[in-house]
């Protein structure tokens, strides 16, 4: 996140120092993750997450004074992860090259970021009790502002007319299905997404499929 980088200003001690909290910080949120992603808010407690992150309790609270707080600060680094592929849905890129790439890099991030990804489903069906006045405030932003970026590939000329929300709704739920519902998918496929054979299967059908309904047709 933009407030954790390294001041290029301070004293190489000060920057060393600096790095290590962060490291354990980031250790606290993903040993927080861990928990959050499978009982939720109130499923978890703080004792849990500083024994799994290897500290004490008093310096979890130090550095996330309250659980909502550290749940938030889970949520938000999460969110940093799962929105950068996102923005860089650009104007001037190749509209059908840049959608292949984005349910690429979604797939990967579903592989790689699972707990993540059910945390995030766990937040939504709850009614986003912590995310929702982001949801509506810089999340609505973005979304809008990529919605511009479909509206013009199709004013140019380079994917068919399509509702950009409902496309990206689509991309979403197709992507992180394969991390919300691994077990499923495990139970009916044997395989998940750890399996770079069954990724790529995956990869390439998604993209076969979206492709489909995106390539502009002739008259």
């Amino acid at each position: 996140m933009i407030d954790d980088l390294p001041d290029p200003d301070a004293p190489p001690a000060a920057g060393k120092r600096r790095s290590t909290i962060e490291k354990r910080r980031a250790g606290m949120r993903q040993a927080a993750l861990h928990f959050f992603s499978r009982f939720g808010l109130h499923g978890t407690s703080l004792d849990q997450v500083a024994e799994r992150a290897g500290v004490s309790k008093t310096n979890l609270i130090y550095h996330y004074p309250t659980k909502e707080a550290l749940y938030t600060a889970v949520l938000r680094e999460m969110l940093d992860i799962w929105i950068a592929p996102f923005q860089a849905l650009q104007p001037d890129a190749d509209a059908l090259a840049a959608i292949r790439h984005y349910i690429r890099l979604k797939l990967e991030l579903s592989r790689d970021h699972a707990e993540a990804s059910r945390l995030f489903c766990l937040e939504m069906v709850q009614g986003a009790p912590l995310l929702g006045a982001l949801l509506e405030g810089s999340l609505r932003t973005l979304v809008d502002e990529k919605a511009g970026v479909i509206k013009h590939w199709i004013a140019r000329g380079d994917i068919a007319p399509t509702d950009a929300w409902h496309l990206f709704y689509l991309l979403w739920a197709t992507t992180q299905h394969y991390a919300d519902f691994a077990v499923q998918i495990d139970a009916i496929s044997g395989k998940t997404l750890q399996d770079p054979d069954f990724l790529e299967d995956a990869v390439s059908n998604l993209q076969t499929i979206v492709m489909a309904g995106l390539t502009p047709r002739s008259p």
